[in-house]
C-alpha cells in the first residue's frame, strides 16, 4: 500500500512587513536613537572643541600680556614698577624677590584665565542648552503631530490621519501602526453603524405592516371584545418596537460627526419640544416652565430638537404623581451654549448617574417593559452632543429629580 503524502505544510510568516522592502544595512537604519546619540555627541563634541580654543586664546592673550618682564637693568641696577625690589641687598635676598616678582605676575595671570573660562564656560552652557531645546523640539516634533491627531480622533473623528514623513524610525513606526489603528476602528466603527442602520431601515417594512393589520383588526365593530384587548395589546407593542427600532437608527445616525452645520437657536428647539410634551404634561399634572434666552449654535436642528425632547419627556415622565414641575432653560455662558432641563421626583443616588446614559438602561426598572420608552433617550442625547462637539451632564436635585445640562459650542 502506498505511503499517504505528508500535506502541506503553510509557509512560515515574515518576521519583516512584505509592504516594505527590507533594507540592505539594517544596522545603518536612521533610528531615532542613533539620530539622538549623534546629534548630542555632536554637540558635546563642538562644545568641547570651542572651549578648548577659547581657552588657548585666553591662555595666549594672557602670556603676550606678561611678555614684558616686571624689572629692567637701569644703569646697572635692577629696577621694577610692579614690584618692590630692594636697592641694596645680597644675591640671595635679591633672587627672592625677583621670584616672588615672577610668580606674582603667574598668578595674576592664571586668576585672569580662570575667570574668563568660567565666562565662557556660561556662554556656552546658555548656548548649548537654547540650541539643545530647539533641535530636541525639532526631533520630538512628529510626537506632537501623533498627539494632535489623537487628540482629534478623541473628539469621534476616526478619518484624520497621521501621515508621517520623513526617515523610518520609530516615530515613524508609531505613527503608522497608529494610522493602521485607525484605519481599523474606523471600518468597524463603519460596519456597526451601517448594520444598526440596515437593520433599522428592514424592520421597519414589517412592523409598519403590522401596525396597518392591527389598525384594521381594532376597526372592525364586530369583532369580539377579547380580540379587541388583543389587538390593542399587540398594538401597543408593536409602537414600541417602532420606537426602539426609531431610536436605534437615531442612535446611529448621530454617532457620526455633523458635516452640514446651519445656525440653530436653542431656545425655539426647546419651545418646539415643550410644544410636543404639552398635552402629555397636563395630562400628569406637570407644570413646564423657564426662561429661554436666544443660544444660536451650529448644527443640525433635527438632532438638536431630539436632545431637547428626549429631556423633556424624561423630565415629565418621570416626576412625581401631582403638582410636579419641569424648568426648561436656555443662555449663553462664558462663550457656550447651554441647555438645562430641571425637574422634580424621585431621589436619584449620584452612583445612578452614570447608568441613566447607557443603552436600554433605566432607574431601578427592568430592561423591558416599562412603557415610559425603550431607554435610548438620554444614549441618543448624550451621542448628538458629542456629534455637535458637546457635552451632557446630569446632577441629582436636592429634594428629587435631576438636573441635565447641554452645553454645546457657538
Amino acid at each position: 500500500m502506498a505511503a499517504t503524502p505528508a500535506p502541506p505544510q503553510a509557509p512560515p510568516k515574515p518576521t519583516w512587513d512584505p509592504r516594505r522592502p527590507e533594507p540592505p544595512f539594517p544596522w545603518l537604519r536612521p533610528t531615532i536613537r542613533i539620530r539622538l546619540t549623534l546629534l548630542y555627541g555632536g554637540m558635546f563634541l563642538i562644545a568641547g572643541i570651542l572651549l578648548l580654543s577659547i581657552i588657548y586664546l585666553l591662555a595666549a592673550q594672557a602670556l603676550n600680556a606678561g611678555s614684558d618682564l616686571p624689572f629692567k637693568i637701569v644703569e646697572g641696577k635692577v629696577t621694577s614698577t610692579i614690584c618692590n625690589l630692594p636697592d641694596q641687598a645680597s644675591p640671595s635676598e635679591f633672587n627672592n624677590a625677583m621670584n616672588a616678582c615672577v610668580n606674582q605676575q603667574r598668578q595674576h595671570a592664571l586668576d585672569d584665565l580662570l575667570s574668563r573660562s568660567l565666562l565662557a564656560l556660561l556662554g556656552l552652557a546658555v548656548i548649548a542648552f537654547a540650541f539643545g531645546y530647539a533641535m530636541a523640539g525639532r526631533v520630538l516634533s512628529p510626537l506632537g503631530r501623533i498627539t494632535r491627531t489623537a487628540r482629534a480622533v478623541a473628539g469621534s473623528d476616526l478619518s484624520r490621519r497621521i501621515e508621517l514623513d520623513g526617515p523610518d524610525d520609530e516615530l515613524k513606526e508609531l505613527a503608522d501602526t497608529f494610522d493602521d489603528m485607525l484605519e481599523r476602528l474606523q471600518r468597524a466603527f463603519t460596519a456597526q453603524q451601517r448594520f444598526v442602520g440596515n437593520a433599522s431601515h428592514e424592520l421597519r417594512t414589517p412592523l409598519a405592516i403590522n401596525r396597518t393589520l392591527l389598525e384594521v383588526q381594532l376597526s372592525d365593530p364586530n369583532a369580539p371584545v377579547e380580540l379587541q384587548q388583543l389587538g390593542k395589546t399587540l398594538l401597543a407593542t408593536n409602537e414600541r418596537s417602532e420606537q426602539l427600532v426609531e431610536g436605534l437608527l437615531l442612535l446611529a445616525r448621530s454617532d457620526n460627526q455633523i458635516v452640514e452645520r446651519k445656525p440653530v437657536d436653542l431656545a425655539e428647539v426647546a419651545s418646539q419640544a415643550i410644544d410636543q410634551v404639552h398635552a402629555e404634561a397636563e395630562a400628569k399634572d406637570v407644570t413646564i416652565r423657564g426662561t429661554r434666552k436666544p443660544a444660536v449654535v451650529q448644527g443640525n436642528g433635527v438632532l438638536l430638537e431630539r436632545i431637547a425632547l428626549n429631556l423633556v419627556q424624561n423630565a415629565v415622565r418621570y416626576n412625581v404623581p401631582e403638582k410636579g414641575w419641569v424648568e426648561v432653560t436656555t443662555d449663553v455662558q462664558h462663550g457656550q451654549a447651554v441647555l438645562v432641563v430641571t425637574n422634580t421626583g424621585p431621589v436619584v443616588p449620584a452612583y445612578e448617574i452614570d447608568n441613566l446614559f447607557e443603552p436600554f438602561r433605566r432607574l431601578r426598572t427592568e430592561r423591558t417593559g416599562s412603557d415610559k420608552g425603550v431607554g435610548l433617550g438620554l444614549s441618543i442625547a448624550r451621542s448628538v452632543a458629542r456629534a455637535h462637539g458637546g457635552h451632557i451632564s446630569a446632577q441629582p436635585r436636592e429634594g428629587g429629580g435631576l438636573v441635565m445640562r447641554v452645553t454645546l459650542p457657538v
